[in-house]
């Protein structure tokens, strides 16, 4: 637990302290009550399962299904509005910022022949995706990717990408994988 809290604190200037991570962060809210939902879901209480993940939508804002598997030290920044997917994979180390979604592309047509179908994306280690991203699909985002903030993307994003826009172009391939929030790029004054 604490090496989440520091993970937490290290990407997010204004944390101050783990007790204001705890009691006021609502993703480490939704991250604590995926986990118990999820453990439900795996022991095949899947109805349990979700009324614990809608609990935690009701408290958060922030929708997680209980299938969605997650990596370490995954942290949500101001989260209103994030959807996870039932399919979808989250690697180590992965910000991601309120109105994400990480959604299905046609969940309403022909949903009987989806079921147990990998529909959702999968994303990497150390990717930061910015407010408002939609990533649809079984997609695969690459390692140290970063998704601008309303930024769609629709097919795979390779390792170290920066994407912004929509559609969505790679405007860098930095392989630098040092914490940059927004999908940023530094930027040399001498130039």
């Amino acid at each position: 637990m604490n090496s989440f809290l520091d993970s937490i604190i290290k990407r997010d200037p204004a944390a101050g302290s783990k007790l204001n991570v705890i009691l006021n962060y609502p993703g480490v809210k939704a991250v604590f009550f995926h986990l118990i939902a999820n453990k439900l879901w795996n022991m095949n209480l899947k109805i349990i399962g979700r009324m614990v993940s809608q609990f935690s939508r009701f408290l958060t804002g922030i929708e997680i299904h209980p299938a969605v598997k997650i990596g370490k030290n995954f942290f949500i920044d101001h989260g209103l509005g994030v959807v996870c997917g039932e399919t979808s994979e989250i690697g180590n180390n992965v910000t991601i910022y309120h109105g994400v979604t990480l959604g299905g592309i046609s969940p309403a047509e022909k949903s009987y022949e989806q079921i147990n179908v990998k529909r959702h994306p999968t994303i990497s280690d150390n990717v930061i995706i910015g407010s408002g991203a939609h990533i649809l699909g079984p997609i695969k985002i690459g390692k140290g990717a970063r998704i601008g903030a309303n930024t769609v993307i629709l097919k795979d994003v390779p390792e170290y990408a920066t994407m912004v826009g929509n559609p969505a172009k790679n405007i860098s391939t930095n392989t630098d994988t040092s914490f940059r929030p927004y999908g940023v790029r530094d930027i040399d004054a001498n130039k």
